[in-house]
């Protein structure tokens, strides 16, 4: 018996290397994080911190991942100035406004348009587009491929939280 145990610790040795030592070199791709939940103290915090994080006259301040259940992720949005318009080619958006006042224009046409990553596009402003007031309480969505610009009054900052959600919808996919 003594004889076989060498002969015992390299056979398993090998299969640890034969078996498991591929495994360790496939590495997956990172699986974003879930953050699920966000009392309200920590969000009152994070409204605070970020309007505190504000450089000059920077017109949008923003904490992206407030919340996170992959593909989908809801942002903070500090807006004390007018940022500039956007598309984003293949998310909607799902907006709620927490604190302030002013107006969200949507459709048209992006101005001086450029692109600023490979899904999202952005402008000065917006031509041809529809004006909405928006206050606090208010929900709204904006579809994928929308040109949006939001305009906070002078002196009634927008806070928000913008869901950003995946479309088109996934195939076999009903209203339940």
């Amino acid at each position: 018996m003594r004889a076989l145990l060498p002969a015992l610790k390299l056979f398993a040795l090998a299969s640890l290397a034969l078996f498991a030592l591929p495994a360790f070199a496939q590495t997956a791709p990172a699986t974003p994080p879930m953050h699920l939940f966000m009392a309200g103290g920590d969000l009152k915090a994070a409204i605070a911190k970020l309007k505190a994080a504000r450089v000059g006259d920077q017109p949008l301040v923003k904490e992206p991942r407030l919340l996170s259940l992959p593909p989908y992720r809801a942002q903070l949005e500090y807006r004390p100035g007018t940022a500039p318009a956007n598309v984003h080619e293949t998310d909607a958006e799902m907006v709620y406004v927490l604190e302030g006042a002013g107006f969200v224009v949507t459709g048209g046409k992006l101005v001086n348009e450029s692109r600023t990553d490979a899904t999202n596009l952005a402008g000065v402003s917006i031509a041809g587009g529809t004006s909405q007031v928006i206050a606090v309480g208010d929900v709204f969505l904006i579809p994928e491929n929308t040109p949006h610009q939001f305009t906070p009054s002078a002196t009634n900052p927008l806070v928000l939280i913008s869901v950003h959600m995946p479309r088109p919808a996934q195939p076999g996919w009903s209203w339940p």
